[in-house]
């Protein structure tokens, strides 16, 4: 790249370490290797067949020509029934914006409220895209970070010693990528009530795993009536109806910031695919019985990793509560060689994996966690239990 050429935004911008593991993965599977890839958070699972059908009819029904810029009418009043039903929460079609992706959703929130200096307070262990998508809109991170002693879950003590008269939001996430935890009733009533102190302060709830929760009914922080006024919820259909090809998130927020979004995505994207629309659209009124049935999915899964990974000597594991994802931490290795490899950081327990028996994840750095790797668990039962034989024995072979 030639960074005289390239802007100062873009020289700065660090690349997903999930994308360049994947891409690392991917190159080794077209020279034959037998890779399993445990490195994105994609549900293994197709498309529900009732949500392409209504995808196929509605370019039967010519619905390929300019959508709206924040969503189809009739997807918004779905989001806004959703919402209603799923999460007792009571929006106007108007507070709703439709964007390509959650991620999108997400960046044009933190484009739309962040001012260059202003802090965001980033609880750590965070998905890969929130440290960069902070810096590309010149807010000045704040990491706030949470031990596998605590289940990755900051404390309330935590938050409030990280508030401070610049901080404009908390990005907030649970169930969590990488890490599964899930904050309980109780715990977010602590944290909000930290939060009220100061009305300064919004939140950026990302809740895109919603869906797959193995402790009971979702709870948001928008629910506290308290914080509702001035909380943005982030979510969409990737993971819990398996479309994440499908690119569509939304926004749920103060109609102030619907508007400011609704005007940066008229200059940037423009409206979302009205095919994908049509399909979320099926997705949110249609059957639910396919979402279920891939959450119990999962949690079996998880359980079969788990049952693995106990056996695992120096692996430390929290145990998940949602997502699909384990993230235990590998530090009791570091220090430890196979030959000439040594392995020092969570980057070079990545490699080993990935060059010794063919298993992809993602180093915990990217995350935050310096410790700790993330594999997904979104693969099929025989490829868990193949994966994580293979990383049994290569450990193993760590002196």
């Amino acid at each position: 790249m030639n960074t005289a050429v390239v802007s100062n935004r873009i020289n700065q911008l660090s690349e997903s370490q999930t994308i360049q593991m994947n891409q690392k993965s991917r190159e080794l599977k077209e020279k034959g290797v037998d890779v399993i890839n445990l490195t994105l958070g994609e549900p293994d699972f197709n498309t529900p067949e009732h949500i392409k059908i209504a995808a196929i009819e509605a370019v039967n029904d010519n619905i390929t020509h300019y959508p709206p810029v924040a969503g189809f009418p009739v997807l918004k009043k779905a989001i806004v029934k959703k919402l209603a039903v799923d999460n007792g929460l009571t929006y106007a079609p108007e507070q709703i914006v439709v964007s390509n992706g959650a991620k999108h959703s997400l960046a044009n929130v933190l484009q739309c409220i962040v001012n260059k200096g202003d802090e965001v307070i980033i609880p750590a262990p965070f998905w890969v895209s929130y440290l960069e998508l902070v810096k590309l809109a010149e807010g000045t991170p704040v990491i706030v970070e949470a031990d596998i002693e605590q289940e990755f879950k900051i404390t309330p003590q935590q938050l409030e010693a990280s508030i401070t008269p610049k901080t404009k939001a908390i990005l907030f996430n649970s169930p969590s990528n990488p890490t599964g935890s899930v904050y309980s009733f109780k715990e977010l009533e602590a944290i909000v009530a930290v939060l009220e102190k100061h009305p300064h302060v919004h939140v950026i709830s990302d809740e895109i795993y919603e869906k797959i929760n193995f402790v009971g009914k979702h709870v948001g922080i928008a629910e506290f009536s308290s914080l509702k006024d001035r909380t943005i919820v982030i979510n969409g259909v990737s993971k819990g109806y398996a479309m994440t090809g499908w690119r569509l998130g939304y926004i749920a927020a103060p109609l102030s910031i619907a508007k400011a979004v609704m005007k940066l995505q008229g200059q940037y994207t423009s409206g979302v695919c009205g095919i994908a629309q049509m399909a979320a659209k099926q997705a949110f009124e249609g059957d639910q019985e396919c979402v279920e049935e891939m959450r119990v999915a999962f949690e079996k899964r998880r359980d079969l990793v788990l049952d693995i990974v106990k056996t695992i000597p120096g692996f430390k594991v929290s145990f998940p509560h949602g997502a699909f994802y384990i993230f235990p931490d590998v530090s009791a290795y570091f220090g430890k060689k196979n030959g000439e490899t040594v392995i020092n950081t969570s980057m070079d327990m990545c490699m080993y994996l990935l060059e010794k028996v063919h298993v992809a994840s993602v180093p915990g750095s990217a995350f935050g966690s310096a410790n700790c790797v993330r594999f997904s668990y979104a693969a099929s039962d025989k490829q868990l239990i193949e994966a994580f034989t293979r990383v049994k024995e290569a450990l193993a072979q760590l002196k």
